[in-house]
């Protein structure tokens, strides 16, 4: 690179850090991320096993017992906490340690941000890696992302790195790349199962080296060549298997848990009504729904579109010779397969496409390359397309970042109670959702409402008494109502899973057809800089606003029942 370059790639990497830290402790200390919530509270009861003999028990102090996700993001935590904790004690405990996952969270998206540059570089150019990351570093998900220690960066950063090093095979086959090869995929696994994929690309790669030495002169080579070839796929193998039972030890001394758990996860990716959290996905379409949300709210319109076109021309590219192509054909052929797999999930959290979004930053890259090229002989249409672009693409991440520049919904929720909600009150909470207020500071009465319950005489008997008892509603969230009042199909519903009262229980409700009458409401939406237009994102997939802005409502009793 030369300097220039050098210094635009350290202005970027700059900019995307500040991005991704802005806002670090937006939820105040509450740890308000359901599953960051998880992995901070099995992460604290690890411990360092007295002996090798307690180490290889499956009590043993180091076993989370927890295998939703892979075990070495807890053990990263745990080791990160305590060195934290040298400096500052505070940051090993549930209050602080969170704030320790969520810089390890950042740390990690801008590894990915370093090989998506080395990725970029290498299949193009430089101009190219430069725009790419660029793209990346402003694109609203990894941003948000990388406000949770929730694994998906650390997931992210270890399959894009084994993407490189496959790539890096498919120039040269040695046996010092093999193994960092294996060693980032066995890193890849002990965070997250859905990395498996990956096995396509090293298909792929297989598939290159066969056809290369056996395809085309249909005359077998150096007995050299095929011994070398075979060394390295042992390297890769050997040190996969290796990392991953040094950093997922558990996975094999505690199997029967893992593989347990493993399938109820993997049964949850087929069936919508696998747990109550995940019935807001009945009816997904399949591809459609991942490429709604990516295009409204996880990159927004105007990077989605730029990526879209940037497929053409990456396709265009991979017709050039065999040689040039081999590469493409690998991160072409990791994109569709784990589109097509991941996309086909019964569930479609927002999450599970971050792997795919640095491609998408590539693709965005390579058509700005080609635009401006294209008219940059044309000076003033040049500089306006520039600008153009530049402010496209800014708005949606200044927009977005600002609710990190603000309390959190919840928070100012708990607030307005505590000093508006007369002590002694009664509240009524919805189960599967963080109850308000979130501090102890007011003495109230609490009644919980179980909506997911299936709409019973029992259920409503139940629900009907307790709000009977409550001199307030509170909904932390939409993450029952919005599911519940799309489930009232009963005709293609299972048994117990169609929510008709519970639509009508909602619908009543917020149009002041109950005894309960809203009274205050707390929203943080993003919101166009300078203009201050707030954008209504509640229609985006629950997991992009159920976390750290939430709609909060609050409804007061204006009559008894």
């Amino acid at each position: 690179m030369t300097k220039q370059y050098k210094i635009i790639f350290i202005a970027i990497i700059f900019i995307a850090f500040i991005l991704r830290i802005y806002g670090i402790n937006w939820d105040q200390g509450h740890n308000l991320h359901p599953d960051e919530r998880a992995i901070i509270m099995y992460t604290l009861g690890l411990s360092f096993p007295h002996s090798l003999l307690e180490f290889l028990s499956v009590n043993s102090p180091l076993n989370p017992h927890f295998f939703a996700y892979g075990n070495f993001p807890l053990y990263l935590l745990k080791a990160s906490s305590t060195m934290a904790s040298w400096f500052d004690v505070s940051f090993s405990y549930y209050e602080r340690i969170a704030l320790v996952g969520r810089f390890l969270s950042a740390l990690a998206d801008i590894g990915t941000l370093f090989i998506l540059f080395l990725i970029s570089r290498r299949l193009f150019s430089p101009l190219v890696g430069l725009f790419s990351i660029a793209i990346y570093a402003l694109s609203v998900f990894p941003i948000q992302t990388s406000h949770f220690y929730a694994v998906d960066t650390l997931l992210t950063f270890f399959m894009s790195l084994t993407l490189y090093y496959i790539l890096l095979l498919t120039k040269k086959m040695n046996r010092k790349t093999a193994i960092f090869a294996g060693i980032s995929f066995g890193l890849a696994l002990a965070t997250k199962a859905s990395a498996v994929v990956l096995v396509v690309p090293f298909t792929i790669w297989i598939g290159i080296y066969l056809y290369q030495h056996y395809g085309i002169s249909k005359k077998k080579k150096s007995s050299v060549s095929l011994k070398n070839f075979i060394t390295v796929c042992t390297c890769i193998f050997i040190s996969t298997l290796f990392i991953f039972a040094f950093t997922q030890p558990y996975a094999i001394i505690d199997y029967q848990a893992f593989i347990s758990q493993t399938i109820v996860q993997s049964h949850m990716t087929k069936d919508v009504f696998t747990f109550p959290y995940t019935m807001q996905y009945y009816g997904k379409t399949p591809y459609i729904y991942e490429l709604k949300n990516i295009f409204l709210w996880g990159l927004g319109p105007v990077i989605t579109m730029l990526s879209f076109f940037g497929i053409f021309i990456f396709f265009k590219i991979s017709k050039k010779s065999q040689k040039e192509c081999y590469p493409l054909l690998i991160i072409g052929g990791f994109i569709i397969s784990y589109f097509l797999i991941v996309g086909d999930f019964a569930v479609g959290w927002m999450r599970y496409m971050l792997p795919l979004y640095p491609f998408f930053a590539l693709f965005a890259g390579l058509t700005l390359v080609s635009i401006l090229k294209r008219i940059y002989s044309k000076k003033r249409l040049y500089y306006f397309v520039s600008c153009l672009l530049a402010i496209g693409i800014c708005i949606w991440p200044m927009s977005f970042i600002q609710i990190y520049g603000s309390a959190h919904s919840r928070v100012i929720a708990t607030n307005w109670i505590l000093s508006t909600i007369p002590q002694g009150s009664t509240i009524a909470t919805e189960h599967w959702d963080d109850s308000l207020p979130l501090t102890s500071g007011g003495e109230y009465n609490y009644v919980e409402i179980p909506m997911y319950e299936p709409d019973t005489k029992e259920k409503w008997n139940t629900i009907q008494a307790r709000l009977s008892q409550a001199d307030y509603l509170i909904l932390s969230s939409n993450r029952l109502y919005t599911p519940l009042q799309k489930l009232t199909d009963c005709n293609k519903l299972p048994e117990g899973r169609c929510y008709t009262k519970s639509a009508e229980f909602y619908k009543n409700l917020f149009s002041g057809g109950t005894n309960f009458k809203k009274i205050a409401d707390f929203t943080d939406y993003p919101t166009i800089p300078f203009l201050n237009i707030p954008i209504n994102d509640q229609s985006a997939d629950e997991s992009f606003t159920v976390y750290d802005h939430p709609k909060v409502m609050i409804f007061k009793k204006t009559r008894n029942i």
